[in-house]
């Protein structure tokens, strides 16, 4: 049995009763209270649920515009029926009106229920519109919630998910962990002040945990979740009911003035370890506002809002679908310019790290002038890949040594150009560096939600710590191109454009799982430091060349001129790098160089773990310091670039830097 509010009645005078019965068929009853006598009931919908052992719902939830009802079973699989009639939100349904028989209970509670029973065949037995089989694992969904037309299920498996409905189907939109050992999630308070109260039971203690504050709000304990509980909580109390050992129990807590006073809140449990900017929004009555992504050591990912005015961070969302350190991030711009649309700004997001763990979302951000941040965060969460994925699926592993348990991915790079015309299908590319020794080329189908690794090559036999991927047009076509960068201080170059092809051929095979292809060796590599390369930018010439600029461990700045010269007629078809020009500046920095940028042809930027900013006037065989600008975020990561012309036609450099906090200079 569960009780389900009915949209349009006060809770108070009427509401929905769910019965599952024998054979998986459960009944759908409107009971309306009547002061001084015994209630009304009256059957309205029969619907079926899908065939499993422990055949009955757990929860169940009204969507009122569509006319459907969305409930959890015991297997952990959510289900979308039809409940309204042709005459809608009737007082009685259409078959038994036509039959001339109300099927009300009476005052006699004896009555209930051969009523009930008596008229239920004239109802027809539903289907279900939509069934995600399993969704919440086997021990069952817990509670189902609608919130701003989005549905929210929670379950025992430590995760609440977030849907919508497409064409009467069900969607998962993403995945949220709240907080690390709350297993059972139990249900969803959404607050007027715009906080999400996430209440469960981690062990043995009930647990009100808040998404805005990160912290338990109250920890109860009670002896664990399995029991009959009630949690009602108001401006002036807080009141927890629940059974233990066959007594009822009450817990009554007082509302006492808060004595914490936040002065500034994290962005991050720990340090970040990289930052991109998404892109810049105009929204009415407000200044411009920068939307940013950050990735930590504590496994999520944060898209934030940067306001100029107010120079304060305003999380927009956290994605927390890592299991362990969230070490880079990559953008595919939607369309538009910069992935400016009609609608907003939208990009396909990839984060990678620790476990071999790569996660693919949309992000569409849009104007929201009634929230704080006056930005909306919509994430759809698309694909995402681990490499020891089938090591889980195998029998008897715990008598197999694992190979590599600890690959990191340590940058990722999108390849350019690949959406176009020459593909049959919009397979976008993702070039990742690894920690153990490769560079692995990954291919997304984003209507088929599938991220599969389609190529890669252990040329560097060492941690490789940078990928750069970027494209060469000329009139004849374009050459898809990729920098890598390793421990030893080397960085080389590959023409990545055959394997490519070859891959979207192999992809359309009908046959089974394909194979990664090996990546043919780079064209040229360059010795470019004496040990790690900690930072990697390339940048375009107006002359159709390329600058690579790079940043070691031993705080030297290494440039390269390159050109890409193309072998002619069918027998040298392939890719020449030709190195124009090579200039390096030995202890440019007193400590590591974890961040650089090429601005202009001219013009480099270098940021460093001794917490100096500077910039270099690029010259014929010589880098010259321009300015220093010491900066206050210890322990530097990252940094990321943009420009932006200001009245007048004034261009202005950005850059965001992040290690223990988050700068803007």
């Amino acid at each position: 049995l569960s009780w389900a509010p009915r949209p349009g009645l006060l809770p108070a005078t009427a509401s929905a009763l769910l019965a599952s019965g024998p054979d998986g068929e459960m009944l759908w009853l409107d009971v309306t209270h009547r002061p001084g006598q015994a209630p009304w009931v009256r059957l309205m919908g029969r619907y079926l649920l899908p065939p499993c052992k422990q055949r009955w719902h757990t929860c169940a939830a009204f969507l009122p515009q569509e006319g459907l009802l969305v409930c959890g079973d015991r297997r952990g699989s959510l289900l979308l029926f039809p409940c309204s009639s042709s005459s809608g939100w009737a007082a009685e349904s259409t078959g038994i009106a036509n039959g001339g028989t109300d099927p009300v209970v009476e005052d006699s509670s004896n009555e209930l229920e051969p009523s009930c029973l008596l008229h239920k065949g004239v109802l027809p037995l539903e289907s279900p519109l939509s069934v995600l089989f399993g969704l919440h694992g086997k021990t069952g969904v817990t509670s189902v919630t609608i919130h701003r037309s989005y549905i929210y299920s929670t379950g025992r498996d430590g995760v609440y998910r977030q849907l919508r409905l497409q064409d009467q189907q069900l969607e998962v939109l993403r995945k949220h962990r709240p907080c690390k050992g709350l297993q059972w999630i139990e249900e969803l308070r959404f607050t007027s002040d715009g906080d999400l109260l996430v209440l469960g039971f981690h062990a043995d203690n009930f647990v009100v945990w808040s998404s805005r504050t990160g912290e338990n709000l109250h920890c109860i304990p009670c002896g664990g979740g399995h029991r009959s509980w009630s949690y009602c909580c108001s401006p002036l109390a807080e009141v927890f009911a629940f059974i233990k050992s066959g007594d009822v129990m009450l817990y009554h807590s007082e509302a006492k003035p808060c004595e914490q006073q936040v002065l500034l809140a994290s962005l991050h449990g720990r340090e970040i370890t990289c930052v991109r900017r998404l892109g810049a929004m105009e929204v009415p009555g407000h200044a411009t506002l920068n939307v940013f992504v950050t990735g930590s050591e504590d496994t999520t990912a944060c898209v934030l809002v940067l306001s100029e005015n107010s120079r304060a961070a305003v999380p927009l969302t956290r994605l927390s679908d890592h299991i362990s350190s969230v070490r880079t991030l990559a953008f595919a711009m939607g369309p538009g310019d910069e992935g400016f649309g009609d609608e907003g700004l939208s990009a396909l997001l990839f984060s990678a790290g620790g476990r071999a763990q790569i996660e693919c979302y949309q992000l569409l951000c849009t104007g929201d002038t009634v929230s704080e941040s006056a930005v909306a965060c919509q994430v759809i969460h698309v694909a995402s890949h681990r490499l020891d994925k089938h090591w889980e699926q195998k029998k008897n592993r715990h008598k197999l040594v694992k190979m590599d348990p600890e690959t990191r991915y340590m940058s990722l790079s999108v390849v350019p150009g690949t959406s176009t015309k020459q593909l049959p299908t919009p397979w976008k590319f993702l070039a990742a560096a690894c920690s153990d020794g490769s560079v692995r080329i990954f291919g997304l189908l984003e209507a088929a939600r599938k991220l599969v690794l389609v190529a890669e090559s252990f040329h560097h036999q060492r941690c490789v710590l940078k990928v750069e991927a970027f494209l060469h047009t000329w009139a004849g076509g374009e050459r898809h191109l990729l920098c890598s960068a390793a421990t030893d201080g080397s960085v080389a170059f590959w023409d990545i454009t055959c394997p490519i092809m070859d891959v979207v051929d192999a992809l359309h095979q009908p046959e089974g799982e394909m194979q990664p292809l090996a990546l043919d060796a780079p064209l040229v590599t360059v010795m470019a430091h004496s040990c790690g390369v900690n930072s990697l930018h390339i940048h375009e010439t107006p002359e159709g060349q390329y600058l690579v600029a790079s940043g070691s461990d031993d705080g030297s700045i290494h440039v390269c001129l390159l050109e890409v010269a193309l072998g002619r007629g069918e027998a040298a078809a392939g890719t020449c790098l030709q190195v124009l020009e090579r200039v390096s500046r030995p202890c440019a920095h007193a400590a590591h160089v974890t961040g650089i940028r090429v601005l202009r042809s001219d013009l480099l930027l270098s940021a460093s773990v001794d917490q100096r900013l500077m910039l270099w006037n690029r010259r014929p065989g010589e880098l010259v310091p321009l300015s220093t600008t010491f900066f206050h975020v210890p322990d530097l990561a990252e940094l990321d670039c943009w420009e932006v012309v200001e009245a007048g036609d004034e261009l202005r450099y950005y850059c965001v830097l992040c290690g223990q906090g988050l700068e803007v200079l």
